[in-house]
């Protein structure tokens, strides 16, 4: 008989899941942030084109309608806020499509918040704080270290990631035998700088505690708002552990005509690379034309921050069941 049926984590891994939760609820309670819920079926979706999404049907009254799982609560959390809800959190599960491995699973739980009144200063200081609770039991951290992008890339790798050379970025692969890089980042830097970080400067992230990586190039992020004093960066931070990404936040964006042009602008580079058609979420866009409220939020995987406090190898390590046996 088979034994597919078993969860894939111990009973032990649950009630530490558990436990993580409660301390999540207690942090933010005792900062009255207010706990939401919002819809994982949405009519929209993002138009990040390195993501792929979940889509169902929904057939009601003779018309069917496509839905789409969301991959993150942000978009309709930010309507919350538009709204007036003050500061908010959630827990809830997200869906990103072809996602699977060590340390990914198609479906998984993630934690999000939005504080109102916080910049990107305000917001690393509240990660610190949070992760620095959620972890004081479990690890034994020497400090929690702080650079910026520019800073560790070129720490790491002696080059510039916002001065494009397609010459030294191939030098530097070439090197380093991973010659593949050539072919599929040709001349797009986006590409060359994702390939370049996640491969060379990501595993040296986080050795000794928990590493936020702060003033990410303007071209990568398309929530982020463009920082006031450095037209060259925007207010992003990345979160990391070991080498392992944790977390993606920003000083958000309130421009709505902005945020519009650059929803149209990623859903053109997906149209070029081929990847599945989104449907922008205009209900975002007529919120921002409200008004958001000045703020900074951030999104960690809860799976992944659990494999780290338990030392597990896996994600399915973490989880009741995996993908394999849900």
């Amino acid at each position: 008989m088979s034994n597919a049926w078993q969860p894939t984590c111990s009973i032990e891994s649950l009630r530490l899941r558990a436990k993580l939760l409660q301390k999540i609820r207690s942090y933010f309670s005792a900062r009255d942030v207010l706990e939401v819920e919002t819809p994982l079926l949405s009519h929209s979706c993002g138009t990040d084109p390195y993501l792929d999404f979940f889509t169902t049907t929904y057939e009601y009254a003779a018309q069917s309608n496509k839905l789409f799982l969301q991959a993150s609560p942000e978009f309709a959390m930010k309507r919350l806020l538009c709204a007036g809800s003050g500061s908010i959190y959630q827990i809830c599960k997200a869906f990103r499509k072809g996602e699977s491995g060590r340390f990914h699973n198609p479906e998984f739980t993630m934690l999000e918040w939005y504080r109102v009144g916080y910049n990107l200063d305000h917001l690393m200081d509240d990660v610190e704080d949070l992760l620095v609770f959620l972890s004081k039991e479990s690890l034994s951290l020497s400090t929690t270290e702080k650079y910026s992008y520019r800073e560790v890339f070129t720490n790491v790798t002696g080059l510039d990631p916002f001065v494009f050379s397609v010459e030294q970025y191939s030098a530097f692969v070439i090197k380093h035998n991973r010659a593949e890089a050539l072919t599929i980042c040709g001349h797009d830097h986006n590409l060359w700088l994702d390939f370049i970080f996640s491969h060379y400067v990501q595993p040296s992230l986080g050795l000794s505690g928990f590493c936020l990586v702060y003033g990410y190039p303007a071209t990568q992020s398309s929530l982020a708002r463009i920082n006031i004093e450095n037209p060259e960066i925007v207010d992003r931070v990345e979160v990391f552990f070991k080498g392992v990404e944790l977390g993606n936040g920003y000083y958000e964006l309130q421009d709505a005509q902005e945020q519009n042009q650059r929803f149209d602008n990623e859903i053109q580079v997906r149209q070029e690379i081929g990847c599945p058609l989104v449907v922008k979420d205009d209900r975002l866009i007529s919120a921002l034309y409200e008004g958001l409220p000045d703020c900074s939020g951030i999104a960690i995987g809860l799976d992944r921050l659990l494999m780290i406090l338990t030392e597990s190898v896996s994600i399915d390590d973490v989880l009741s069941f995996s993908i394999q046996r849900a």
